[in-house]
């Protein structure tokens, strides 16, 4: 065998195998499986995935597989590359790094066998999420299960996604300017403009698959649109029916040769990223790279946080109130204060968002507290972490308790930071619409659980970052279905869902808590 190649295929197996391993692969595989399943309505609820003209599409293996693929392919393409992100960091952080420029294939053959080590990771989750649906379907299917055409749709549509989200990680690891949290917020920037790309889809009624679509949305859709006639008759996702029109059935095969064609070429312009990291790649040179940064942890807003430097002092009094209060109290207080000293941008956010708060009408409070809730997600995403990054786990941990305190601090001081976002806003809401303050509540406190469950099983923000901002996106345009509204959106929360994130909230925060030190 060649030497080259062999040494491709054993990092790459062991790429794959390390970060299947890695217990935020199983955090991300439940969380794409719960929001697939809860996509897949069973009919009896009056609620189906694909709606053509009022009328329900039974859950045939084409139906089912088009129906997933689309809704895998969104939450895959941004949890991926978060999921991938970061060995080049670790490899830094640990001295490998040097290891590995000196060695004699230390340049193209790594960042090759890093980018097939990727692939193989992401179609091992595509793979298993395959299999849950292929469960689902024995439960709430209406037609016998054709692996063949669950195969088929899944390559075609998920293929193309996986390799260019895969190039994206290996061009913004292997390239220093994008390595940090510049590179992530620049990502999902992209993913948003994926997004975009779909109005353009359906202009005229009459869609066509885009070749720059590497999710595959276009091609679902201009799929289905082949059957329905017309775009503006289609609903894809949660979708009501008519239950007195009789059930729509598609056909098998529903890929014809232009569209395999065009997802073909999508595969190959996939593979641009991959070809800009071979020539851009850092080897580790100390004058290209330094592991400082590596360890930076700088936020999106890392320029107007420098301008904003000053206003930290006003955290000062914080500072000393927390050191005169004793017990758990005082460190979540330590830790909130922290967190806004290290990031100004939020204490001004904070200022500036209590009087709107206040002042606007019901309707208008809603988008405003969204972003405020946004915001917050995002400052907190590294919370239950930082201590971890900067070495600092182990020496908490080796004080009696130390372990099991810094994580409840944590999980309390993404708590309060998040009352102190929203807090205003709830009080507002409280007496103009309790429903949606309850909604808001218990929203706040399921994504402070959330955080802290993810960063404590995972180690890394990226997890919880990722299924944040999916979940925001879907909760902003999924304007129906009281579970959908988590934070009071759209006002169709109700007691009960309210109550039943609440209840997840708290499994989250127990399950992080039940993990070994």
């Amino acid at each position: 065998m060649n030497p080259t190649f062999d040494a491709i295929r054993t990092l790459a197996l062991l790429e794959a195998r390390v970060r299947l391993r890695r217990l935020s692969t199983l955090v991300t595989l439940l969380a794409v499986v719960a929001l697939s399943w809860m996509m897949i309505s069973d009919p009896a609820d009056g609620m189906t995935l694909i709606a053509i003209h009022g009328a329900r599409v039974l859950y045939t293996s084409s139906a089912m597989a088009l129906g997933s693929a689309a809704l895998a392919t969104l939450v895959l393409a941004l949890a991926g590359f978060y999921l991938l992100r970061g060995r080049v960091a670790e490899d830094l952080r640990s001295g490998t790094g040097s290891v590995i420029g000196a060695s004699a294939r230390g340049g193209i053959p790594f960042v090759v066998a890093r980018w097939c080590g990727g692939v193989l990771y992401l179609t091992a989750l595509t793979g298993a999420f395959m299999a849950t649906v292929l469960l689902c379907h024995a439960v709430r299917g209406e037609g016998p299960i054709e692996p063949l055409v669950y195969l088929q749709t899944y390559v075609l549509v998920l293929g193309p996604m996986i390799l260019f989200t895969a190039s994206c990680a290996t061009l913004f690891d292997a390239w220093a300017p994008l390595m940090g949290k510049k590179g992530d917020l620049l990502y999902f920037f992209l993913w948003v403009g994926q997004m975009a790309l779909l109005p353009t889809v359906t202009e005229g009624g009459r869609p066509t698959v885009i070749p720059f679509d590497f999710t595959g949305t276009s091609a679902v859709i201009t799929a289905l649109v082949a059957q329905a006639g017309n775009s503006d008759s289609l609903m894809l996702g949660i979708a009501d029916y008519d239950r007195h029109q009789a059930a729509l059935v598609l056909p098998a095969w529903m890929w014809t040769v232009p569209m395999a064609a065009t997802r073909c070429m999508t595969a190959a312009l996939a593979l641009v990223p991959l070809l800009l990291a071979l020539p851009l790649f850092h080897r580790f040179s100390p004058d290209r790279v330094k592991p400082g940064k590596a360890r930076a942890r700088r936020s999106p807003l890392a320029v107007v946080d420098g301008w904003l430097r000053p206003l930290a002092r006003l955290v000062d009094p914080l500072f000393g109130l927390a050191a005169r209060v004793p017990g758990i109290a005082g460190q979540v207080l330590a830790d909130v204060a922290l967190t806004l000293a290290a990031a100004p941008s939020a204490l001004a956010l904070l200022l500036l968002v209590q009087l709107p708060a206040l002042l606007l009408d019901v309707q208008a409070l809603a988008p405003f507290t969204l972003v405020c809730v946004a915001y917050w997600g995002i400052l907190v995403s590294d919370l239950s972490t930082r201590d971890g990054d900067a070495a600092l786990a182990g020496m908490g941990a080796a004080v009696p308790g130390g372990a099991t305190r810094r994580y409840w601090r944590q999980f309390l001081a993404s708590v309060v930071l998040g009352l102190m976002f929203t807090g205003v806003a709830m009080l507002h809401l409280a007496v103009a619409d309790p429903l949606r303050a309850a909604a808001l509540a218990s929203g706040v406190f399921a994504l402070a659980a959330f955080a802290s469950f993810s960063g404590r099983t995972s180690g890394t923000p990226r997890t919880f970052l990722a299924l944040f901002l999916f979940g925001l996106y879907v909760s902003v345009n999924v304007s129906r279905g009281a579970w959908a509204d988590i934070v009071g959106f759209h006002g169709n929360a109700t007691i009960v869902s309210s109550l039943g994130w609440a209840g997840l909230g708290v499994l989250a925060v127990l399950g992080g808590r039940i993990k070994p030190s």
